[in-house]
């Protein structure tokens, strides 16, 4: 399933918001509402809002009216800015802007030159990012036997990407190599992009999926349910994964059960420059929280936290499934510091 696409100068994606009663694309003309729909996590997933802002960009320079390479370049930069206050965790976002802002700053020529460009590197970049998902799946699936029953948390599939997921990806070879896996799914709160996304996808696909909340996590490792845990990743720095609420808490009860624990994601997450307290971790509205489909929950004026992501140390991590290999945490480590010396 594509879940996004740039057709003749318009994006083209799903509405995440709507699903899963309705399965509804929409078009988005302008970086303004590329920016919005970001916001609104009508668009989600760290991959695929690293590729949705390279889009962003790309509708600025094509929508452009400038008459000089300058001129362009000061709308691309100022649309760059509205990008970057959209999500401030997820760190692919940062890396496909300042890619594209490289690769401008970098172009020669007139004005219609840099635009085609820049479109030209978006559309790689989504490209880039279908392979490297097919690769981890490849990866991944390396780690899988047949029978396995795999706990997944939030939403790393196809809809969290430009196609084919992260960690269902791993689970999607597996099937079709012929392995018969079941997926254990989180609805993952306050949000739902378990419960709404992830079962949504599994059962489109025909591949068994039962989903559990959030609290029932502990109870299913200790039934042995399941005896492998894959989860995708919004960034990965020197010390931890940074991934949706809810995943630390998954990662430390596979530790205490027994069960590896695997996170699935492109070097693209990857952030060899930063430890976890260096991160912003976004903090999302009250209401989310005291609210459930439209019906309030709590109680008027109650207290509440909302933050979006948690931090899982790498201690927890069996391996990072990536779309070069599996690697240890110590080869993440080694990979890391080689970044930072090259930098």
């Amino acid at each position: 399933m594509r879940t996004i696409e740039w057709k003749d100068g318009v994006v083209v994606t799903i509405d995440q918001t709507k699903l899963p009663n309705k399965l509804e694309h929409f078009e988005i003309k302008t970086c303004d509402e590329m920016a919005d729909a970001i916001k609104s996590m009508k668009i989600r997933g760290a991959p695929l809002l690293g590729v949705a802002a390279a889009y962003g960009l790309a509708l600025t320079a094509h929508n452009s009216k400038a008459r000089t390479r300058e001129e362009l370049l000061k709308e691309i930069e100022f649309s760059a800015a509205l990008l970057r206050k959209t999500r401030p965790t997820a760190v692919n976002l940062f890396w496909a802007i300042n890619r594209i802002l490289e690769k401008a700053k970098k172009t020669s020529g007139d004005v219609h030159y840099v635009t085609r460009t820049i479109v030209q590197e978006a559309q790689q970049m989504a490209k880039g990012d279908a392979e490297a998902n097919r690769k981890i799946g490849e990866n991944g699936a390396k780690l899988i036997e047949d029978g396995d029953t795999i706990l997944t948390h939030c939403n790393a599939g196809s809809l969290a990407t430009v196609e084919y997921g992260t960690a269902l990806a791993v689970v999607r070879v597996a099937v079709e190599q012929g392995k018969r896996i079941r997926v254990f799914a989180t609805e993952t709160r306050p949000k739902l992009q378990g419960a709404r996304l992830t079962a949504f996808e599994l059962k489109h696909d025909k591949i068994p999926v039962t989903l559990i909340t959030d609290s029932m996590v502990g109870y299913v490792m200790s039934k042995h349910l399941v005896n492998k845990a894959i989860v995708g990743a919004d960034r990965i720095v020197k010390d931890a994964v940074i991934n949706k609420i809810g995943t630390f808490t998954v990662a430390v009860l596979a530790h205490e059960h027994g069960i590896p624990f695997y996170v699935a994601a492109p070097k693209s997450t990857f952030d060899s420059t930063k430890v976890s307290n260096e991160v912003t971790i976004e903090e999302r509205s009250s209401e989310e929280v005291t609210y459930c489909g439209g019906q309030k929950t709590a109680p008027d004026g109650i207290s509440v936290l909302n933050p979006a992501f948690d931090i899982t140390p790498l201690k927890y991590v069996k391996a990072i499934i990536c779309e070069s290999g599996v690697l240890s945490v110590a080869e993440f480590r080694k990979l890391s510091a080689d970044s930072v010396k090259n930098y």
